[in-house]
């Protein structure tokens, strides 16, 4: 099946990629001349177009010109899905409503990703930041009077990934009833989703939470330690029985001193140093080892760019071609992926528009008149 994806940045690329790879011929939708925001990022944001366009097609149309929507809905009538994530009536403005493209191709699934959906909000504009601070996500991931941003953006491709549920359901229908839908996505109703279960907390207890990482965790070890080679590793002990094997394999002699979670979590002020001591005695191979003998959840501290050269990591990432390099890059945790390189801007603007019929003079007119 074919996906147009009229996206930009994140959220409609990640749509677009997911459905990529799960079989669908994703073909981009760009401004000629520009294209996707994404492909004019410098640096952090320099990897986000080869990152979320792995495996799609590029066609350059101007939807602002009238040839350019009749080429536009030409590429409807083959399709299945679409993928917009302009922001409210972008689409509208243009004459291409989900009604307008819905008499063309009845059977059209339409997928529409915004800061806000249906309701009181949904002509505001956002991006992921400001939704996370809307909904309490920013607090919670922050400190006491200190925001922070979540580092991904979390809220933009959870937000995809609703969509992309919603569009499969939504395709599954159509084929019952022949009859497509306008599926609406919002970046805040995603991010509350998120943090619901501190909303539901609060009305529990009735009182309010700090934000998470001063707050702490429901565990008594549950915490980062020092290796003597200086290593930072996460070591997570969440049940009485995993305590025991714990101390087993460290011969800790304080295995019925602090016999329950509940003791642990208590006394976090002296057993967390006491750990410390004991842990900092062993280079973070050595502590590893011990972990992993004893079954233990545990991780080293990972910046992003050292997956590259783990040994678990490396095999969940596919190599692509993007401006002169070599770029390794995390496939989704899917059955399938699609192998293949980031589209140049407009390479497949010939093969489709003659695929929907148009020859190579019509297309060499369309061209030179900034059409395509």
């Amino acid at each position: 099946m074919r996906a147009l994806e009229i996206g930009h940045i994140v959220a409609g690329p990640t749509a677009g990629l997911l459905l990529s790879d799960m079989g669908f011929e994703v073909i981009k939708i760009e401004r000629p001349g520009s294209g996707d925001i994404a492909r004019s990022l410098t640096g952090s944001s320099a990897g986000a177009f080869p990152f979320y366009n792995r495996g799609k097609k590029s066609v350059t149309v101007d939807l602002k010109s009238e040839e350019g929507r009749r080429i536009f809905m030409r590429l409807v009538s083959t399709s299945s899905v679409i993928i917009d994530n302009l922001g409210y009536g972008a689409m509208d403005s243009l004459g291409l409503s989900y009604e307008k493209i819905s008499e063309a191709n009845p059977k059209i699934v339409y997928l529409s990703i915004r800061g806000y959906g249906d309701g009181p909000y949904e002509r505001r504009k956002s991006l992921d930041y400001p939704i996370e601070v809307h909904s309490g996500l920013a607090y919670m991931t922050g400190l006491t009077g200190r925001p922070m941003r979540v580092g991904a953006s979390i809220v933009d491709m959870g937000a995809a990934m609703f969509g992309v549920l919603n569009v499969m359901n939504a395709l599954a229908d159509a084929e019952k009833t022949g009859r497509g839908r306008k599926i609406s996505v919002g970046l805040f109703e995603t991010a509350m989703f998120f943090v619901g279960q501190h909303i539901a907390t609060y009305q529990i207890t009735g009182q309010e939470l700090r934000p998470i990482n001063e707050e702490g965790f429901a565990w008594g070890i549950y915490d980062f330690f020092k290796t003597k080679d200086l290593k930072d590793v996460f070591v997570a002990v969440t049940t009485d029985e995993q305590w025991k094997h714990f101390c087993v394999e460290f011969d800790l002699d304080v295995q019925d001193k602090y016999p329950t979670n509940r003791i642990r979590y208590e006394n976090r002020p002296t057993l967390i140093p006491y750990l410390q001591s004991v842990f900092g005695r062993y280079s973070e191979k050595d502590l590893l080892s011990k972990l992993e003998k004893a079954n233990i959840s545990y991780a080293t501290l990972n910046r992003p760019w050292d997956l590259i050269g783990d040994i678990h990591a490396s095999r969940k990432m596919v190599k692509e071609s993007y401006a002169s390099s070599e770029l390794y890059v995390p496939v989704p945790p899917l059955a399938n992926f699609k192998k293949g390189d980031p589209p140049a801007l407009g390479g497949d603007s010939e093969e489709i528009l003659r695929e929907v019929g148009y020859s190579r003079e019509e297309i060499m007119d369309l061209h030179k008149r900034g059409i395509i």
